[in-house]
């Protein structure tokens, strides 16, 4: 049983101003659910690349790509990314949008912040008119699969994901927004 520890969840838009912020818990969140399984050097490398002020600059400043900031009791807690159009990591169809990130610090992790994040990024793309929506998750991470199958999203291909040098597998998941659920 998943237990809520705060009803004052809150998000809001991450903006170029709190990029110093975004960068460090990029980093911190990845390097807790990801260490197990992958070389120090793949990542280190993966981190230097994908959350370099540069790229996450980049990141921000394009407006087909937004990133929120997930706070509990004002704390900052999580993110999560959506891309819509160009942004996307693999544009499937214009009308669709990729969940490229939810995030969640390993001590919220298993307390309701990952639905409530995924309710919020649901909400967002039906405003937007996304007709689909996809992510892609390490095959290896079945505890990341199994919710998203819980939140109705199924697989419907599969792709290479590079941590460093390594490639990795990642699988789509898709959720179709034009069938009510």
């Amino acid at each position: 049983m998943m237990e809520i520890i705060s009803s004052a969840i809150t998000y809001s838009l991450v903006t170029v101003s709190d990029l110093k912020e975004l960068q460090i818990l990029s980093r911190k969140v990845f390097v807790e659910s990801f260490t197990s399984g992958n070389s120090e050097e793949n990542m280190n490398a993966y981190l230097d690349a994908a959350f370099s002020e540069t790229r996450l600059t980049q990141e921000l400043e394009n407006p087909q790509s937004r990133f929120y900031f997930v706070k509990m009791d004002g704390n900052l807690i999580g993110y999560f990314k959506i891309n819509t159009g160009d942004a996307q990591t693999e544009l499937i169809d214009e009308h669709w949008a990729e969940i490229e990130r939810i995030y969640v610090v390993k001590e919220c992790q298993g307390k309701g912040i990952g639905q409530f994040m995924m309710d919020e990024i649901l909400g967002i793309c039906r405003k937007l008119k996304v007709k689909c929506i996809w992510l892609g998750v390490w095959e290896m991470n079945l505890g990341a699969i199994r919710f998203y199958q819980r939140n109705g999203f199924s697989q419907f291909d599969s792709h290479v994901f590079f941590v460093g040098n390594d490639p990795q597998t990642d699988l789509m998941m898709k959720k179709d927004l034009t069938v009510s659920n």
